[in-house]
């Protein structure tokens, strides 16, 4: 009987679920991911279970929802409580490292992995605590820091240094690793496509500005809710001129191919260590990216555009598996967590929301299934609350008016149907499926009690206010 595959998981930051060419893209090229995809499964419809890297990330590691876990933003990272996969994969004897991007608290703490190789953690442990003064009178504006970066176009940056440090040692981990008779899993973090907006030359130049697809939705009227988050940091106004503003385009696309270009280096020394044949790769991404869509940049929305995200599982080929080209069913960073434990069939207490994509791929597409995302972080004035289920999508956003949406006639989320009198009957589906997962309300007014309690730790908003890094996280020395 042979032995269980190992897993190499990537995850990349802020990569936009359709900023693939394998997914239809008109100009981005990522042959390396398109090369996972023609012998995997790709998640069409997968999304983060909270568009902004810290919960994500918590969420991921342990397969919970933010709500449950109460890691509402990014000033409350993953400190190992509750136990997730990593743990479980501990307690069986597997070998599970990490290299590069993490976002959790600390290096000491407890996450789950055997060794954490140059780990990005949040800027003291403590990470973005001026943007969890969120209420409307209170709230801190970053305005003089441009959230994309200060410079735009090619170059180097700390994180494409970084990403190659990250991809250098992910190689030399995979050559070390070559002849290992027990399985091991292998979490890989990259940082790109997400800002500072600096590609790499060679990259930057595959994506001429005057080549670029026209801008959507530049002049649609915004939700209010989404109104006063992108207030909160410099955003569409940011620029010195509509030129600038498609370099900042051009630079996020190759940022994008260049962080295919590191997963193909990746793929690359796991085919020369041996390896190739009995390894799992699952490529995804914590959130996407706005990137100019309705004069919006960063993450921080329910748009498909911010939480949508990539998803890719290619089986090892030792196991000689057929598997869909692609999979309708909706899915979640969640899934991936779960995905974790079924591969080495590592048990976790403790209920959770998500599915194996090993099952989820194995069965026809399901249009009932729901999955969910929150937002409780910089900028929001309230909670906002993401429910996808078959061809309609809720955004309920609390003290605000809802948004309903038919992807299957409108995937660019274009018209808000949630007070079309033909759709109240899917509206109040929809609501009625959110609440079954949890109380928005509820929740909402948990997450500002443990953000006050947590101000008021640091000696009250006044101090709170200067502590955290105005926009990305430094990356670590390597």
């Amino acid at each position: 009987m042979s032995r269980t595959p190992n897993l190499l998981v990537i995850l990349s930051d802020q990569h936009q679920a359709q900023a693939l060419s394998c997914a239809g893209h008109p100009v981005v090229r990522t042959p390396n991911l398109d090369a996972l995809a023609d012998r995997g499964t790709r998640f069409t419809e997968a999304y983060t279970p909270s568009p902004i890297c810290v919960p994500a990330r918590a969420a991921f590691a342990t397969g919970r929802y933010v709500h449950q876990i109460r890691r509402w933003d990014n000033a409350m990272p993953y400190t190992g409580q509750p136990r997730g996969w990593g743990h479980a994969l501990q307690d069986k004897g597997i070998r599970v490292e990490s290299i590069g991007k993490l976002h959790y608290r600390q290096t000491g703490d407890d996450t789950g992995f055997d060794v954490q190789h140059i780990p990005m953690h949040v800027v003291d442990g403590k990470g973005m605590v001026w943007g969890s003064i969120r209420r409307e009178d209170q709230r801190v504006y970053k305005r003089e820091v441009r959230m994309m970066g200060d410079v735009v176009g090619p170059g180097e940056s700390s994180y494409t240094k970084y990403d190659a440090a990250v991809t250098q040692r992910s190689c030399d981990w995979l050559a070390e690793a070559a002849g290992a008779e027990a399985p091991w899993c292998l979490y890989v973090g990259l940082v790109a496509p997400h800002h500072p907006l600096i590609a790499p030359p060679e990259f930057y130049d595959m994506y001429p500005t005057d080549e670029l697809p026209a801008d959507k939705m530049r002049g649609l009227p915004r939700h209010p809710w989404v109104d006063k988050t992108a207030a909160a940091m410099v955003g569409e106004e940011g620029w010195t001129d509509e030129e600038e503003r498609r370099v900042a385009i051009a630079a996020y696309y190759g940022l994008t191919s260049y962080m295919d270009d590191n997963v193909g280096r990746i793929v690359a020394a796991l085919k020369a260590s041996g390896q190739f044949e009995n390894t799992t790769i699952i490529y995804s991404s914590d959130h996407g990216e706005s990137l100019g869509t309705r004069n919006l940049w960063g993450k921080m929305t329910m748009y498909e555009e911010s939480a949508k995200i990539p998803l890719i599982v290619a089986p090892a080929p030792s196991l000689g598996a057929s598997v869909p080209a692609l999979c309708a069913t909706p899915a979640s960073l969640l899934d991936v967590s779960e995905t974790i434990l079924d591969h080495f069939k590592a048990p976790l207490e403790g209920e959770r929301p998500g599915q194996s994509l090993y099952d989820l791929a194995a069965r026809p597409a399901d249009p009932e299934r729901a999955v969910f995302s929150e937002y409780h972080a910089v900028g929001a004035v309230s909670g906002a609350f993401m429910l996808r289920r078959g061809r309609w999508k809720l955004i309920h956003y609390v003290g605000f008016p809802p948004e309903l949406f038919d992807l299957a006639a409108d995937p660019e989320e274009a018209v808000n149907r949630a007070a079309d009198p033909a759709c109240a009957g899917a509206l109040a589906a929809m609501q009625a499926a959110l609440r079954a997962i949890c109380d928005p309300e509820a929740v909402d007014a948990q997450a500002f009690a443990d953000q006050d309690a947590m101000i008021e730790s640091y000696g009250g908003t006044a101090i709170a206010a200067s502590i955290g890094a105005p926009s990305s996280t430094p990356p670590p020395k390597h």
